[in-house]
């Protein structure tokens, strides 16, 4: 695998990037800006009413965040011209045909021109409305690859999924696709086509009821969770994922196409500069609650490999992995971008990185004072967790038994307020425990000969690093992501 030049390879390339305002596309269409500023062209497809909203879009959520300093210096008062060159902004929605672009011309221009096709559009919550996962995840695959396939001068797809696809498996996870219809549990009868009628199905008869939209959300996310569950995946995310996956597999034909599955995606490493992130991801929300000292337990077991992997990291092995396979013959190709087997990190870690630093950086709360943190308790199975849920609601039952008749209706508005958030909490851990048990690695086999060829034939080898060998864990959290995660989401 002979690699050459990456910014030869994006000198005056057209690159469709879908999804454009998620996080990581974001910082894909950063780096290739500030690495190649002979890129052609970037049409970003997002989600907008008409080409006003769109430009309110690329303003509020990609190049007016900090991310885009660095360019921003790089460029100086010629920093919007730049952009209005480089950027063609793509109202539209992957779950329709087209991409759902109104505009034929742009369409047809979009035809002609592009070169490289980076499916990037996703829903990542795990309790989704499924409608909205299967539109998104699943069928938007497919929508993204036939009009890939439309494109004359294309040479390759990049379908980013997740490494999650592998449910609840246990070991060492390989680098295998998904054959059409396959399931986790053996289950046959998995159909997509058939899963899309169950939705509309589904979506008729609640209409027919006269339920309300909050009814309806309710009703499609628990639908999700069962479709998933039926056939051994844990949530309606990961499912979606997976069947997006089998779509891709199953349609590209002749299309050179590239599967990237990050595992879970932190703050950058280096580039544009260190600790970047944006919105409380994951193992994030777990480090904003302790250093807020809401944080009373962990449910988990403190030994299992968490597997993390900065989001540069991410697209850079998206981007050598997109030279690799540019025109290459039919093929295609998964690579697992993550941490466990060459760099493995334990929740025990997490645990020591977040009590250290808010040790001698406590957070400060409104009122001015800083906020103690300590241990917390671990509960290290799920017998435990129940139990002390169980005695949780019968000191609140308790309560509300010794409530004399003055003070019964209020003691029934907390009874009342206080059931709704353990129904929620308890919805949360069965969504989440199969990653606070997690018992696997994600193998990285093709991963590595990508690195080896990089590091081998690639003239830009350090600008597209990707390996997580490099990775000090304990400078890392206490130097670049915690500090990230404080400045840059909590600000």
């Amino acid at each position: 695998m002979e690699l050459g030049s990456a910014l030869q390879f994006l000198d005056s390339k057209s690159i469709l990037v879908t999804g454009a305002t998620g996080f990581l596309a974001k910082i894909f269409v950063e780096k290739i800006l500030r690495v190649q500023p002979n890129v052609k062209k970037l049409y970003l497809l997002l989600r907008a009413a008409d080409h006003k909203s769109a430009i309110h879009r690329l303003h509020n959520e990609i190049i007016g965040k900090d991310l885009f300093k660095v360019l921003k210096e790089k460029h100086g008062k010629n920093f919007s011209s730049f952009i209005s060159e480089k950027i063609t902004l793509i109202p539209g929605d992957i779950s329709r045909e087209d991409l759902g672009v109104e505009d034929s011309n742009l369409v047809q221009e979009m035809c002609r021109e592009v070169d490289v096709v980076v499916n990037l559009a996703a829903t990542t919550n795990f309790d989704e409305r499924y409608d909205v996962a299967l539109g998104l995840n699943t069928l938007g695959a497919k929508f993204v690859l036939n009009f890939a396939k439309k494109c004359v001068k294309l040479k390759v797809l990049v379908h980013v999924s997740t490494a999650y696809v592998s449910g609840e498996r246990s070991g060492l996870i390989l680098e295998n696709s998904y054959n059409m219809g396959e399931t986790l549990n053996g289950v046959s009868g998995l159909d997509i086509n058939v899963e899309k009628k169950v939705v509309e199905e589904k979506m008729e008869e609640l209409r027919s009821q006269g339920a309300s939209e909050k009814e309806i959300t309710q009703a499609m996310k628990d639908l999700g969770i069962e479709r998933a569950r039926m056939y051994g995946w844990p949530n309606t995310y990961v499912f979606t994922k997976t069947m997006g996956e089998m779509l891709v597999g199953y349609m590209k034909g002749n299309m050179p196409t590239v599967i990237i599955r990050p595992t879970i995606i932190t703050s950058t490493y280096k580039e544009p500069f260190p600790g970047w992130a944006e919105g409380v991801r994951t193992i994030d929300s777990l480090a904003v609650g302790y250093a807020k000292g809401k944080l009373t337990f962990f449910l988990g077991d403190l030994e299992s490999i968490v597997d993390v992997i900065p989001a540069d990291m991410v697209v850079n092995a998206m981007i050598v992995a997109m030279v690799a396979h540019a025109s290459c013959q039919p093929s295609e190709t998964i690579y697992q971008v993550g941490s466990s087997i060459r760099n493995p990190l334990r929740y025990y870690n997490l645990q020591d990185y977040g009590f250290r630093y808010f040790s001698k950086k406590p957070w400060i709360n409104k009122d001015g004072k800083p906020v103690i943190v300590g241990k917390v308790k671990v509960m290290n199975s799920m017998d435990s967790f129940h139990r002390y849920m169980a005695i949780r609601y019968l000191l609140l039952l308790k309560g509300l038994e010794l409530a004399n008749t003055a003070f019964c209706q209020f003691f029934q508005g907390v009874y009342s307020d206080l059931n709704r958030k353990i129904n929620f909490v308890m919805r949360l851990v069965d969504i989440y425990k199969p990653y606070l048990f997690f018992d696997a690695i994600f193998d990285d086999i093709n991963t590595e000969k990508l690195r080896m060829a990089a590091r081998s034939s690639m003239v830009e080898k350090d600008m597209f690093y990707f390996d997580p060998k490099c990775l000090d864990w304990d400078d890392y959290f206490m130097n670049i992501h915690i500090p990230g995660i404080v400045k840059y989401i909590c600000k």
